[in-house]
């Protein structure tokens, strides 16, 4: 760091008490920092030595000396090599009944090169994997089986143990969620001439499987109450071409299952669940993924389980989920080795993903808990700020607690993206909604009619940290945020 930036928090002796009292005021973190003729740390003043010393002195303008009283020859500070770990833990140490805001940062020769504060001390991501040691051992056992690629037990126990979570349904293993909605659509038949419904308020994945299958997305219109699919509206976008309805959990949150099966089978249509965002999310008591023809998840680095990369397709029907092992396995016969049956793709999980997964199966209990506790305290810190409107809760479901997502009311897009960028310098990563469908270039040509819900959703939204946080980091966060939404209104 340059000494100018250090010249903020650090002052040599002699000084003038009003000097020292002014540079304190101007770096607002209460305390500075007494350095030699050589940057190497003396000392510390802080605001409350300041003023026991103002106790003890008739002239209020005095010199303060390396001799004077008291100020404080043994100050806090950290080796400029420790982890961030370290340097939170310090930060949130009460000493003499007060917090520590500021950390000096030494080099050997007990020389100041840099500084931390809660600002600087972190950077809060969005989201974080949690990976640990039973990963590493079957990663590791994984490679020592020589089954490093689409071949081996860890695939198979994979897809069982995930189907047994879900409590049904035959689980296809495949390289993302995006490939996962593609082979789902194919392996139900759906291609160029037919229709598939799918809401404007997703991430482009749900549209682009879509597209990529050759047949055509029409977009609909969301609800408030969800965010997701309208079932009353679902209807006025059925023609005589569609052949499915895609369903998304978005942000977690369950869309009405019941009320849009009814929709697909009144009109006959298939009904795919665009899970990505999902695992783990309840509608109606039972843990969702095997209502639709075919469902399908996520394990991204950022999903509440990941596998680096990956995703499952869930079938109903044991033939399908064979269809659909033909297809992602390049169409290869498994009788007639490299005889193709049908033009399939590549889009075979790997033995070493498949065993992060295993592992992750074993604690998706306690990430979900985690994250649940998470979405409540922040729900108790926003819950009476009229600017700030919270994700909705129903009886009939619950949030997988993915991604904490909430609305700021009345802002415009332009004023949202400042604040994400207010956030970022503080040091905490948010990020805006997904782009409604309707107003990106590739999917114009899909809207119907009017998406008022959508897209104020879209230019209102943002997600906030919300894992791999404790509570004094959700407080920091969450004040911030209320802080940053009064200064730009």
């Amino acid at each position: 760091m340059e000494k100018n930036e250090l010249s903020k928090i650090t002052t040599s002796l002699p000084s003038k008490l009003s000097n020292i009292l002014k540079k304190i005021n101007e770096n607002s973190l209460g305390i500075l920092f007494i350095v030699d003729k050589d940057f190497k740390l003396v000392a510390s003043i802080s605001d409350g030595d300041i003023r026991r010393i103002l106790l003890n002195e008739k002239n209020n303008d005095f010199l303060i000396t390396e001799e004077s009283n008291g100020i404080n020859r043994n100050p806090v500070s950290l080796p400029s090599n420790c982890d961030i770990q370290e340097i939170q833990k310090l930060l949130n140490t009460e000493i003499n009944g007060k917090t520590i805001r500021c950390i000096p940062l030494l080099d050997e020769q007990n020389r100041i090169v840099d500084y931390s504060t809660r600002d600087r001390a972190r950077k809060y991501s969005v989201l974080e994997p949690v990976i640990g040691e039973e990963e590493l051992f079957n990663v590791t056992d994984a490679i020592k089986s020589g089954w490093i690629s689409s071949k081996g037990s860890y695939i198979s126990k994979f897809e069982d143990s995930f189907s047994l979570y879900i409590s049904g349904g035959y689980s296809v293993a495949v390289t993302s969620g995006t490939t996962a909605l593609q082979v789902g659509l194919t392996t139900l038949g759906i291609a160029s001439g037919d229709e598939v419904i799918v809401p404007n308020f997703t991430f482009g994945a749900s549209i682009n499987s879509i597209i990529n299958c050759g047949a055509k997305p029409v977009i609909a219109e969301v609800e408030e109450e969800t965010w997701t699919l309208d079932p009353k509206k679902i209807e006025n976008y059925i023609s005589p071409l569609t052949k499915a309805i895609m369903l998304v959990h978005i942000y977690g949150q369950p869309c009405k299952i019941d009320e849009i099966k009814k929709i697909a089978k009144k009109n006959n249509l298939l009904l795919i669940e665009d899970c990505a965002e999902a695992v783990g999310a309840k509608y109606k008591g039972k843990i969702i993924g095997t209502d639709g023809d075919c469902s399908c998840f996520s394990f991204f680095a950022n999903k509440t389980i990941t596998t680096g990369e990956g995703g499952m397709v869930v079938f109903k029907d044991e033939k399908l989920a064979s269809k659909a092992r033909l297809l992602i396995n390049h169409g290869l016969s498994s009788k007639i080795k490299y005889y193709h049956e049908v033009a399939g793709y590549n889009f075979r999980m790997t033995n070493m993903q498949a065993a992060i997964g295993v592992a992750q199966m074993k604690k998706i209990e306690i990430l979900l808990n985690k994250r649940k506790e998470i979405f409540k305290i922040y729900d108790d810190r926003f819950k009476d700020i009229p600017e700030i409107i919270l994700l909705p809760k129903n009886e009939w479901s619950e949030n997988s607690y993915w991604l904490y997502t909430l609305l700021i009311k009345d802002i415009k897009k332009e004023k949202r993206d400042e604040l994400l960028i207010k956030m970022q310098n503080k040091g905490i990563e948010c990020r805006p909604g997904f782009y409604s469908l309707n107003l990106m270039e590739p999917f114009k040509k899909f809207a119907k009619g009017d998406y008022n819900i959508s897209n104020k959703l879209s230019e209102s939204s943002i997600s906030l940290p919300t894992s791999s946080i404790d509570r004094f980091d959700q407080d920091f966060i969450a004040e911030t945020l209320i802080s940053e939404i009064e200064k730009i209104n």
